[in-house]
């Protein structure tokens, strides 16, 4: 057998859009198709017909709006991350708007990002391949948003879940609260990729967090993120 023969390809990842406007999925549809890694499988234009759809696709992610008729898409997000047929499945919410209430729904309902309408298409397929390899994925206004929205509203004293996590793994978790991708963590602790990865896992396993978003969520809660990241960046 050569070489060639034992390759495997991996499938496309397979896309279900989620829009009440047909102009805008069809725009997405375009964008997306013409990557050879993604194919869109399905759309809907409601809540309820999101929700139809993925059961009956089983998509590997779901691109959400938020507004619709018919169930809201943060009504769709916990519905479908909470099907265990479709354990697999992760969603992209994608907005024009960016409320506080509505990024923190979202996370609550099992998203695994949270990306602005005004995104380049670039940004958006970015975006999808990041969140289907499994790591969270934010705009940088929304994290800031989020970031103000629980500086503002939690007051400390709340349990520390996090006093179950060696100092490595806090070093982490707070860098994953700030939105760093992999990458980006090994090279600011000076570790490799799979000793990031490694810590992922035990922090979803000690936490027991369904994906990376709420390793985000968990952050902000236990107080992590320093009030200094309120500013932008130089």
């Amino acid at each position: 057998m050569t070489p060639e023969s034992t390759t495997q390809i991996e499938a496309p990842v397979r896309l279900l859009l989620v829009d009440d406007q047909a102009l805008l999925r069809h725009s997405l549809r375009i964008a997306i198709d013409r990557e050879p890694d993604l194919t869109v499988v399905g759309e809907a234009g409601t809540g309820a017909e999101a929700i139809r759809t993925a059961q009956e696709l089983r998509p590997d992610l779901v691109l959400m709006d938020i507004r619709m008729p018919d169930g809201d898409g943060i009504h769709a997000t916990e519905k479908i991350t909470g099907t265990p047929d479709l354990a697999h499945t992760r969603v992209l919410v994608l907005s024009m708007f960016e409320i506080d209430d509505h990024v923190y729904g979202a996370l609550r309902a099992g998203a695994s990002g949270f990306l602005l309408k005004d995104a380049r298409p670039d940004q958006l397929i970015d975006a999808i391949r990041r969140v289907h390899h499994g790591e969270s994925l934010f705009a940088p206004a929304i994290l800031m948003n989020l970031v103000e929205h629980f500086l503002d509203h939690h007051a400390p004293g709340a349990p520390r879940e996090v006093e179950r996590l060696t100092a490595r793994e806090t070093e982490v978790l707070t860098l994953v609260g700030r939105g760093l991708s992999n990458d980006e963590i090994a090279r600011e602790l000076t570790v490799s990729h799979n000793t990031v990865k490694t810590h992922i896992s035990s922090l979803l396993s000690k936490l027991g967090a369904r994906d990376r978003a709420q390793l985000v969520i968990t952050a902000y809660e236990q107080q992590l993120v320093a009030p200094t990241i309120r500013g932008p960046k130089n």
